[in-house]
């Protein structure tokens, strides 16, 4: 709190004082009748290249404007329903011409006013901006019969591990945003989110390796989010509707609606989705003694399915009270009840390979999971230069609850009984978070941005562990693997971030400080005795953007950044409580874990958005990884700090058209892993060479048919203890546009030769080698229909003009 009010003067004193210069191109749009015509869709592009660099729709006045631009020539496209297409000439924004005021641009009608229009351009699956790559996701044609995590699987540059866990370019502890704002979940648990979020929903993928500095330092990259938002007059909205199958079946049905009339616009989505999935593993793990020598070897199989249901439920309102301000609102629920299933065989040989006993049991879990969250916005314009104040307050909830029963009953080679066991585990969890942030914007003389902002957030977590041995039908507590544990987190921040343009150079530089105030409790029991832990630390982010054009259109760019980063563990990870996956092998939280820290150091080079090639060096210290310990025959599985580690990669990224119809984007990355520290009591310093290659095509064919083929092969790859074997999927989905291009339905197939299985082996282990082979329900069909409706309404003939804020509308996230 006392950084806020630290800032909170500086935040001021730039409101109030500092000045800005104007660099525009504004216009009026009107149709045949000289009327104004708003809701007209007005796009800038660069005329060297014809790079789209932004787009607008014409406010009720039909007045429109681009601010904050750099120096370049631009045409303008203007396009309104029933009206024939308008193109400028070139329009040069430099030091002498800072504002273009233009003539009022006249539609005529077209001769088809009476036929529907027809979309014929599409957005391209991969964009490149400054800070950012962008992937839109309706380019992906089996977007909208997978989830989301499905979704970001497909995703040039990012992998999913069989655990969830989410990278970019090879890093781990990625730091996932809901339209910008953090969902405070990571591993399974983000993962179990992102399944229950239909693909139909989302609109596009913003991946930023190295963000600024009005991000979150957490993660050691970011993946914003973007959900579906319709900002045309009208109401209108969008349907799909999928299946798949595979072993088990998934569904996904989502509708969007949204309204836009004069100062208001609402809009809100409702989604359900079924999920199913099965996960086959097969363990083989040798115990050796001090000397070497063989003591025994377990081979086991557990064979997982689960069956969940979702529903999720958002709306939301934005409401200008004037040209230059507008409220807002979002609220969303969401729902994922889910039963889990787990068939467990064991094999124990002796020191002579000989079966020593024979095992079999199983898990049977009920869960429920909630979440609630509410967002309050607030945007103020202050003129038409861009400089303008944001505001959010949030509230997030996530509530689960489970029961789960292990059982295994171990019996002799000949089936005589050894013994039986049967635990019992409630795991209640609720999360409450609590956030607030203010952001400003400033624009000064000469090509000089300046933003600010603060932040604070509260989180408080309680999981109450309680878990039962169950003895001749009756639950026994055992209070050696119960806990009840409590964690408060309270980060406060604020930052500074500057951008100056030249002709041909560009600065960004940035600076974020965070301090964090932690406590950790754990109740203790009869057998647990009680404990806490506090951590208070303030920590400085620094980031810096470098960029040269080495023409004066900006063909060709070439780029450095670096920035430091930190990755603190999630609370699931922090809560010390026991999992029992099976009777060998268990999972473990670690209160006491240090924060990651991460620098980023990255020279790129752009072609236009064909072609950017990137080579990056990453260093990381404290590195947060779950390590495995063997405790006699049991893998205890743990997360701790490592050490040190790096990643040195080449990253490359190629857009292309062969020909009219066929688009290819292919992303390419090869990189040297390495990690330095211990293992528990084993020096763990294994290091690989790494490639990984996505290559996406899309095919353009007659009559509304359309195709894509997506190949993915990685190499072998690294997390902490677990080598992973190479692997790769192939991919292929098909599409008919119909109703007049308002609909379409797809058929996809995924992993077509089920490849994608992960075999991998567990190193730096204690007298003991492991491996493992996973096979999971990744080879699917299905079949998807999406359906876009509504029509745009302008009210064309009203001549009065009070009505300027429907772009501002649009600024509020």
């Amino acid at each position: 709190m006392k950084l806020i009010l630290l800032f909170f003067p500086l935040l001021v004193s730039l409101v109030t004082r500092a000045q800005s210069i104007d660099t525009t191109i504004r216009g009026l749009v009107k149709d045949e009748l000289n009327e104004p015509l708003p809701g007209a869709t007005v796009i800038l592009y660069r005329a060297a290249d014809s790079t789209l660099v932004r787009g607008e729709t014409t406010q009720s006045n039909g007045k429109f404007a681009f601010t904050g631009l750099t120096s370049n020539v631009y045409y303008l496209r203007v396009t309104s329903v029933g009206m024939k297409e308008y193109r400028s000439g070139s329009l040069t924004i430099d030091e002498a011409h800072p504002v273009l005021a233009l003539p009022a641009i006249l539609l005529s009608p077209s001769r088809t006013t009476l036929q529907e229009v027809k979309v014929v351009a599409k957005r391209p699956l991969v964009e490149q901006e400054i800070d950012k790559t962008v992937v839109n996701v309706d380019a992906l044609i089996g977007s909208a019969g997978n989830n989301t995590l499905e979704v970001l699987e497909k995703t040039p540059g990012v992998t999913v591990g069989t655990d969830g866990e989410i990278s970019l370019n090879g890093k781990n502890g990625v730091l996932v945003l809901i339209d910008g704002r953090q969902t405070y979940l990571s591993g399974p648990d983000l993962a179990a989110y992102l399944r229950s979020l239909p693909g139909g929903s989302l609109d596009k993928l913003e991946l930023m390796t190295n963000p600024p500095a009005k991000y979150d330092a957490a993660g050691t990259a970011i993946i914003n989010i973007r959900l579906k938002r319709n900002r045309v007059q009208g109401f209108t909205g969008d349907v799909s509707a999928s299946y798949s199958q595979g072993r088990t079946v998934r569904s996904n049905e989502v509708i969007n609606l949204n309204f836009n009339r004069k100062k208001l616009n609402v809009f809100g989505g409702l989604s359900y989705n079924k999920d199913g999935d099965y996960a086959d593993n097969f363990y083989n793990r040798t115990f050796y003694g001090e000397n070497g020598a063989l003591i025994s070897s377990l081979r086991l199989q557990n064979n997982f399915r689960t069956s969940s249901q979702g529903l999720t439920g958002r709306l939301g309102m934005d409401y200008a009270v004037s040209p230059k301000t507008t409220y807002g609102f979002v609220v969303s629920m969401q729902s994922r009840p889910r039963r889990e299933w787990r068939d467990i065989t064991s094999q124990n040989f002796n020191a002579s390979s000989l079966i020593d006993s024979v095992g079999v049991g199983g898990t049977n879990g009920n869960f429920s999971w909630k979440n609630k969250s509410a967002n309050v916005n607030y945007n103020h314009r202050f003129d038409q230069a861009g400089r303008e104040i944001t505001a959010d307050l949030s509230y997030a909830q996530y509530e689960s609850d489970g029961v789960q029963r292990l059982t295994n009953v171990m019996v002799l080679p000949d089936g005589t009984p050894l013994n039986h066991s049967e635990f019992l585990f409630n795991l209640p969890s609720d999360i409450q978070i609590y956030t607030a942030k203010a952001d400003y914007v400033h624009p000064l003389k000469n090509k000089f941005l300046l933003e600010a902002g603060i932040k604070s957030s509260l989180v408080n977590t309680d999981n109450d562990s309680k878990y039962y041995t169950v003895i001749d039908h009756n639950k026994v507590p055992d209070y050696g693997k119960s806990n009840h544990f409590i964690y408060r987190e309270n980060i406060n921040a604020a930052y500074v971030n500057t951008r100056k343009e030249w002709k041909l150079l560009g600065i960004q530089a940035g600076l974020r400080v965070e301090n964090t105030l932690a406590n950790g409790r754990q109740l203790g029991n009869a057998e647990v005795q009680a404990s806490s832990f506090d951590k208070n630390y303030t920590r400085f982010f620094p980031t810096v953007f470098v960029r040269y054009k080495l023409d004066t259109v900006g063909k060709n760019t070439v780029s450095l950044s670096l920035a430091r980063r930190i990755n603190r563990a999630n609370y699931q990870l922090l809560n010390p409580f026991v999992f029992l996956r099976d009777t060998y092998s268990y999972t473990a939280g670690n209160p006491f874990l240090n924060p990651q820290y991460h620098y980023q150091y990255e020279l790129k080079y752009q072609h236009k958005t064909h072609l950017g090639i990137a080579l990056q060096y990453n260093r990381f210290t404290d590195v947060i990884f779950q390590l495995t310990e063997t405790v006699g025959d049991l893998f205890i599985t743990s997360p701790r700090n490592v050490a040190k580690g790096y990643i040195l990669s080449l990253a490359t990224n190629l857009s292309l058209e062969p020909t009219k119809w066929w688009r290819l984007n292919a992303n390419l990355m090869g990189a040297r892993m390495a990690l330095q520290g211990t293992a528990y009591t084993e020096k763990l310093t294994p290091g690989i060479f790494h490639a990984r290659l996505n290559a996406v095509n899309q095919f353009q064919l007659k009559k509304g048919w359309s195709g894509e083929l997506i190949g993915f092969f990685a190499t072998k790859d690294l997390a902490g203890q677990t080598i992973t074997e190479p692997r790769y999927r192939v991919s292929f989905a098909v599409q008919k546009k119909m109703l007049k291009g308002k609909g379409s339905l797809r058929f996809m197939a995924d992993d077509l030769f089920h490849s994608w299985r992960q075999n991998d082996r567990t190193v730096s282990l204690k007298q003991a080698v492991a491996y493992h082979t996973g096979i999971s329900d990744t080879r699917r069909v299905g079949l998807a229909f999406t359906y876009r409706f509504g029509k745009e309404t302008f009210a064309r003939k009203r001549r009065h003009t009070d009505n300027a804020a429907d772009a501002e509308k649009g600024r509020v996230d």
